[in-house]
């Protein structure tokens, strides 16, 4: 199989799907990979190295999508890539699908064979693990007095307290946005709507971290109080509903700081994404962050975790075929997207009115043997294809 590493071209995003490490082991096993000219030169990896474990340096992303039969990335696939996808060609990459309409149609009209890679991880995504603990530092940035904060310190000077950080949500993220701001001196309070995740951080922590249950009641009286906020929170897609309305919002001191992670609208009123170049913004007298990519900014320290977390998938996929490998491991399975142009995703169906077909169902392994997983989404579509 020709196996493509392509240049992520998304602003601001500087990581590569595989380094040189996880390329030698693809080529290993007997494969052909092709690596765009400069695809992990940002992120510490050149072109050098890449050809010195057997890659092919190609030059242009046209040539890729011309000579691979599978290609990966770490960000979704952008406009000007569309019409270069080719019929059952497949990409595994972020796509986040569910919020991206346009984005799948393309997937379906081209009959693309694709795997969103955040729906993939049995253990949770490195990604989550770098946007927890880099969103905490930019937040401590945000604070800065020269970024618009209130210019206190994390962990205070003689006679002077340390600040008072909020986090939503004590999962993957929320935990190592913790570690960071705890080691630090920040006192920290988490909430979250399950009494055993609170639980378990109050245990792992010798009770030193503040837990609370995630309630709109809870909230408007916690924010007031807060220099700095971290929204960790998977919001469910879709709901009408603001978790922190504008008026809350409104509530918290001047120079105050919220730091979306979690990037899902309808979590925080007053959200609006942002890129590296441009990272903040206040509305109504609170500094926001909310960068899209935050593990971008470390681009080494993650490209090196989240590619060797991936290759495994990547090397199932080309040694054992489609139908094998997502027999094998549930959670790949799951994260199947789009299958020859049939929808696979259920969010997705969901959330854009259109009709799917469960993975195990496409590819006609229903009733073989398979390897378990829970649902990658609490969101349900009967819209079902059946064939």
């Amino acid at each position: 199989m020709n196996f493509g590493v392509l240049k992520d071209i998304k602003n601001g995003e500087f990581r590569v799907i595989a380094t040189p490490s996880e390329v030698a082991s693809i080529c290993g096993d007997g494969h052909k990979v092709l690596v765009q000219k400069n695809a992990g030169a940002k992120a510490g990896f050149s072109d050098e190295e890449y050809a010195g474990v057997g890659a092919e340096i190609v030059e242009t992303m046209e040539e890729m999508y011309d000579r691979c039969d599978f290609l990966a990335k770490v960000k979704e696939i952008e406009q000007s890539e569309y019409n270069l996808l080719r019929e059952n060609q497949i990409i595994f990459t972020c796509i986040h699908p569910a919020a991206h309409s346009e984005e799948v149609q393309a997937l379906l009209d081209k009959k693309v064979i694709a795997f969103t890679a955040e729906d993939s991880h049995r253990y949770g995504s490195p990604n989550c693990e770098a946007a927890g603990k880099q969103g905490a530092l930019m937040g401590l940035e945000s604070l800065l007095s020269i970024n618009g904060g209130n210019g206190k310190f994390v962990s205070g000077l003689a006679g002077a307290p340390s600040i008072k950080v909020l986090i939503l949500g004590g999962g993957i993220v929320g935990r190592n946005a913790l570690q960071v701001l705890q080691s630090l001196g920040a006192w920290v309070t988490v909430m979250d709507i399950n009494i055993a995740t609170l639980r378990d951080i109050g245990k792992m922590y010798d009770e030193k971290v503040n837990t609370v249950i995630s309630t709109k009641y809870n909230l408007k009286k916690l924010l007031p109080e807060m220099d700095l906020v971290i929204n960790c929170v998977k919001w469910p897609k879709g709901s009408k509903e603001f978790l922190i309305d504008r008026e809350m919002v409104r509530s918290m001191q001047r120079g105050s700081v919220i730091v979306d992670i979690s990037n899902d609208y309808g979590v925080i009123e007053t959200f609006r994404e942002t890129t590296h170049e441009n990272p903040r913004y206040t509305e109504e007298g609170v500094v926001h962050y909310c960068v899209g990519n935050i593990p971008g900014a470390i681009a080494n320290s993650t490209t090196v975790a989240y590619a060797a977390s991936v290759l495994p998938h990547l090397r199932n996929i080309m040694n054992l075929g489609i139908e094998e490998a997502c027999m094998r491991d549930g959670y790949l399975r799951r994260s199947l997207t789009t299958y020859k142009g049939y929808l696979t995703h259920e969010e997705t169906s969901a959330l854009q009115n259109r009709p799917w077909i469960r993975p195990e169902d496409i590819l006609n392994i229903a009733d073989k043997d398979l390897n378990p997983a829970p649902s990658a989404t609490v969101t349900k579509s009967n819209n079902i294809i059946k064939i």
